[in-house]
């Protein structure tokens, strides 16, 4: 993979899907707070000092932690993806004050133009465009309508583009790898991870990965 989006648990996870609404509840019963997310990233940074690293998480759990944050991109976290905070906000709105820290900003197929430029001037590092009118792990993907959206947004911003929810298939990620400029895999991962993580046996996981990015990257 290119780059790692580590899920933050939270109570009310509204743009997730049951399959990630199931693993924030694993997570909020294993009691894994912020900061043990932290060290989790310190210990993958003890062995990756390259691949980026990006919290994607809920605006109260950022909130109830801003002491913590002070610390966030040395702590090895390279991006923040707030899902309930408009896209036109920026970090130093929430308390992140570090330059050394991305602000990733989603853009719907619903978002107007105005908006688009307004995400796109208050986003670094990429845009993450959202493939389907629904949460996480949803369907039926119109690949047309992603590949206009796309074009669009670009005319706003030099950043990259990735498409993300509801990709679940190799074929699902080589059609839109050829129209965007990376693709976000979330819902069939966690539930992969959840899967084989009882028998600690992720050969299937490496294998499916393999297979993604050998279609993607021909």
């Amino acid at each position: 993979v290119d780059i790692i989006e580590l899920g933050v648990p939270f109570t009310d996870p509204i743009a997730e899907g049951p399959i990630i609404q199931a693993a924030h509840d694993r997570a909020l019963q294993a009691n894994t707070s912020l900061d043990m997310i932290f060290s989790l990233v310190e210990e993958f940074r003890s062995k990756d000092s390259e691949t980026p690293v990006i919290l994607m998480g809920y605006i109260n759990t950022f909130l109830a932690n801003s002491k913590a944050l002070d610390s966030i991109h040395e702590r090895g976290t390279d991006a923040v993806l707030i899902v309930d905070v408009p896209g036109e906000s920026s970090l130093e709105d929430i308390g992140i004050q570090n330059k050394n820290i991305a602000s990733i900003s989603l853009i719907s197929p619903t978002t107007d133009n105005d908006r688009i430029q307004k995400i796109c001037m208050s986003s670094s590092g990429f845009i993450y465009y959202v493939t389907l009118r629904g949460v996480t792990g949803a369907s039926n993907l119109n690949e047309d309508e992603i590949q206009t959206n796309i074009l669009n947004i670009r005319n706003s911003t030099n950043l990259p583009v990735l498409a993300g929810f509801g990709i679940k298939t190799v074929s699902d990620a080589q059609a839109l790898s050829e129209i965007s400029d990376g693709v976000v895999i979330g819902s069939v991962l966690v539930e992969m991870i959840h899967q084989e993580s009882e028998n600690k046996d992720y050969k299937k996981i490496y294998n499916y990965l393999n297979e993604i990015s050998a279609a993607i990257n021909p």
